[in-house]
C-alpha cells in the first residue's frame, strides 16, 4: 500500500528550532535565548487580558477592527490596508503565499531570520541568500541577486539574528533599485528598539509604494509573545490577497485586548526602550574588553547582542559553559553561525551574570 507523498519542497525545510527554556539536564535556567522582554509585560495589558476570560465560548472578531483601528489611529494608517495574524510569521507566511510559488525567487539576506527560508520552501518557491557585509544587510548584494523570477525580498530591520540595521537611505536604495513587481517585505519585529532618530523609512514606502509590505509583532518591546499578535501594513492590493489565505480566527479575544491595552502604556513601552538601550550600551563595551580573548559583538540596533567567537574560546564550548552557569543563549550554527551567540538583553542582574560568566569562560 502507497502511503501519501509529501511535496518534494517540504522536505527540503529545516523546521525552526526556538529557543531553549531548559538547560540538558532539564533544569530551569535564566532564558536568554528567545529575546523576549525581561521586564514582563505591561500590568494594563495584563489586566485586559484578564478582563477576558469572562467570554471563552465567544469567537474572535474576524476583522479584528478594534485593534486595526487603534493601530492606524496610533501610526497614522488606513485600518483597511492592515494585515494582523498569529505573531508576524504568520503574515510573512502570507507574504509568500500570496505572491511566490514554484518557479519564483525570493531573496532574503545571509545570517537572515529562519523563517523567511520557510516561508519561500512551504510554497515552493527558491530560497536565493544574498551575501552580508560584515553581518549586515548589502544592498548591492541584494539586487545582484534579481532575476526576472523574483518575486519578493525579505529584510528585517533591525536584522535577527545579528541585530544589524540598515538606513533609510539604503532601505530606499534598495526600494528603487527593484522591479515594480517585486514585493519589498520589511520586517520591523524589533523597529521598537532602534535608539535615535534613524528610522528607515519603511512604514513611508508602505504608504505610498505599490509593492512594500511592512510587518510589526506584540511579541518583543510589548511582551506579549504567549499570545502572538503581529500586523502588517502595505497597499490595498497586497492586502486582499493575503487575506483571501489568512487564517479566519488567528488572534484570540484576550490577545487582542491585551495588544490594544499594551499600544496605550506608552509609559511601559518607555521604561523597556530605556532599559534596553542603557545595557546594551553596557553590555557591548564589556564584551569589547574581552576582545583579547577573541570575543567581538556585532553592532545592534535590537533586544539581543550576536556575540562572536574569533580566539581559543569557541561559542559551542561558550554555551555549554553559560548553560552550566545557569543561563540559556542561542547558539546559531544552522543558520551559518557556529562561531557566534546571540544572548539577549536581559534585567540588571542577568545581564551583567551572563557577561561574568563569559568572563570566566574566557579566562579573563
Amino acid at each position: 500500500m502507497t502511503a501519501p507523498v509529501p511535496k518534494p519542497w517540504i522536505m527540503e525545510i529545516a523546521p525552526y528550532i526556538p529557543g531553549r527554556a531548559t538547560t540538558d539536564s532539564g533544569k530551569k535556567a535564566i532564558k536568554l535565548s528567545s529575546n523576549e522582554n525581561p521586564l514582563g509585560t505591561s500590568p494594563a495589558a495584563r489586566e485586559a487580558f484578564a478582563s477576558a476570560a469572562g467570554r471563552l465560548e465567544r469567537y474572535p472578531d474576524a476583522s479584528a477592527t478594534e485593534l486595526r483601528d487603534v493601530l492606524a489611529a496610533k501610526y497614522d494608517l488606513d485600518p483597511a490596508r492592515i494585515i494582523y495574524g498569529n505573531g508576524s510569521d504568520e503574515v510573512l507566511h502570507l507574504a509568500a503565499g500570496a505572491f511566490a510559488g514554484q518557479g519564483d525567487e525570493v531573496i532574503f539576506v545571509h545570517y537572515g531570520f529562519a523563517v523567511y527560508e520557510i516561508a519561500a520552501r512551504r510554497v515552493g518557491a527558491k530560497p536565493i541568500v544574498a551575501p552580508d557585509k560584515d553581518y549586515a544587510t548589502d544592498v548591492d548584494a541584494i539586487l545582484a541577486c534579481v532575476t526576472e523570477r523574483t518575486r519578493i525580498v525579505f529584510i528585517a530591520n533591525p536584522n535577527n539574528p545579528t541585530g544589524t540595521y540598515a538606513s533609510r537611505a539604503e532601505i530606499a536604495r534598495l526600494h528603487a533599485g527593484l522591479p515594480s513587481h517585486v514585493l519589498l517585505v520589511l520586517d520591523h519585529a524589533y523597529a521598537e528598539y532602534i535608539e535615535g532618530d534613524v528610522e528607515d523609512g519603511g512604514m513611508e514606502l508602505a504608504r505610498s509604494a505599490p509593492n512594500v509590505l511592512v510587518t510589526r509583532t506584540f511579541s518583543k518591546m510589548y511582551g506579549l509573545a504567549a499570545e502572538r499578535i503581529g500586523w502588517g501594513y502595505a497597499a490595498a492590493p497586497i492586502i486582499e490577497a493575503m487575506h483571501r489565505i489568512r487564517l479566519p480566527f488567528s488572534i484570540t479575544i484576550a490577545g487582542t485586548a491585551a495588544a490594544i491595552a499594551a499600544l496605550g502604556d506608552t509609559g511601559f513601552v518607555e521604561h523597556t526602550a530605556k532599559h534596553n538601550a542603557e545595557w546594551r550600551r553596557w553590555f557591548a563595551q564589556e564584551i569589547a574588553k574581552l576582545g583579547n580573548a577573541g570575543l567581538r559583538a556585532v553592532p545592534s540596533q535590537a533586544n539581543f547582542v550576536l556575540v562572536l567567537f574569533e580566539g581559543r574560546l569557541t561559542a559551542e564550548a561558550a554555551y555549554k559553559g553559560l548553560m552550566d552557569a545557569g543561563y540559556i543563549v542561542r547558539w546559531l550554527p544552522g543558520q551559518g553561525l557556529p562561531h557566534g551567540l546571540r544572548i539577549t538583553i536581559g534585567t540588571e542582574d542577568e545581564t551583567r551574570g551572563v557577561i561574568a560568566a563569559l568572563r570566566a569562560l574566557a579566562g579573563a
